[in-house]
């Protein structure tokens, strides 16, 4: 194996490190290992990786015998990958794909995705996953490992009280989340400038009374007016309502009007549990039913 730092060189050998794409090198052998450990990879799984980069993790991961789909978004890089590890692409236990990570399809049987992540990418990622594991129709996928920005970390797990709000609510609609070690910036090149995060994703597979999708709606509402309370945030209509089956404008309306006096309606989003959620959208469920 070359190891993480040789990997690094090679791409810096054929061009500049782009800031646009948040390319920042995880360049420490035993964090790289680290990851594969908290994966708990085995040959037989099919491993997601997103944005490979200079493939530090990519080669890591082939060591241990298993399949990699890897897509990466950088035409340089995928040059350099395409050097690296043109035996592994010959023989399919690579398959390289140059794109964006958000807009491709992925293979319907990964196992998991363990990587290292632009930050920028982050929010926008989660929700993919989360449509991804909610589309399968054979449960392939079993564990997420990220690599993330630490207060991104912190939000998605609500790790302290003011991280309370809708990324981490929402997540508990289909993952357990775990931060499973901190890691500073000079394990990193370029160094950024915040501490990172490994984080850990299970899917729970739990079912719910309610339709997730109206649940969401309702937290997503609530906590862009964070501060305000759930009587002012809620009696606007959510604007991408529509992507609820069977949910529309006057029906939200309906529901609102009904549980204007409830006595919930008087606290702040932050102030509601998980389980506070779901009940409150079984209520807008059933008084939008009534006559």
């Amino acid at each position: 194996m070359r190891g993480a730092r040789q990997l690094v060189d090679l791409l810096r050998s054929i061009q500049d490190n782009d800031k646009s794409l948040g390319q920042h090198f995880l360049i420490n052998d035993e964090l790289i290992a680290k990851s594969i450990e908290f994966g708990e990879v085995s040959a037989d799984d099919h491993i997601l990786e997103i944005g490979p980069g200079p493939g530090v993790l990519t080669e890591a991961l082939l060591a241990i015998g298993c399949k990699v789909t890897a897509i990466e978004i950088d035409a340089g890089a995928v040059g350099h990958l395409r050097n690296v590890f043109s035996k592994d692409i010959a023989n399919k236990d690579l398959i390289l794909h140059h794109g964006d990570a958000l807009q491709l399809k992925w293979p319907s049987n990964v196992t998991k995705v363990v990587a290292n992540i632009p930050y920028q990418i982050s929010s926008p990622l989660i929700d993919l996953l989360t449509r991804f594991l909610r589309d399968q129709w054979q449960d392939c996928l079993v564990k997420v490992i990220l690599l993330v920005q630490e207060e991104f970390a912190e939000r998605l797990v609500m790790e302290y009280e003011s991280d309370v709000g809708s990324l981490g609510m929402t997540a508990l609609l289909d993952w357990q989340c775990e931060i499973l070690a901190k890691v500073a910036p000079h394990h990193f090149s370029p160094n950024p400038k915040v501490n990172s995060c490994f984080i850990e994703m299970i899917p729970s597979h739990e079912e719910f009374p309610v339709d997730k999708r109206l649940v969401k709606q309702l937290i997503h509402q609530a906590f862009s007016q964070r501060r305000k309370k759930l009587r002012t945030s809620l009696k606007s209509v959510p604007r991408r309502l529509n992507r609820v089956p069977n949910w529309y404008s006057q029906r939200w309306k309906n529901s609102y009007s009904k549980l204007i006096d409830d006595e919930r309606m008087d606290a702040r989003p932050e102030e509601l549990d998980f389980d506070d959620w779901i009940e409150l959208t079984q209520d807008f469920v059933k008084f939008s039913e009534e006559e």
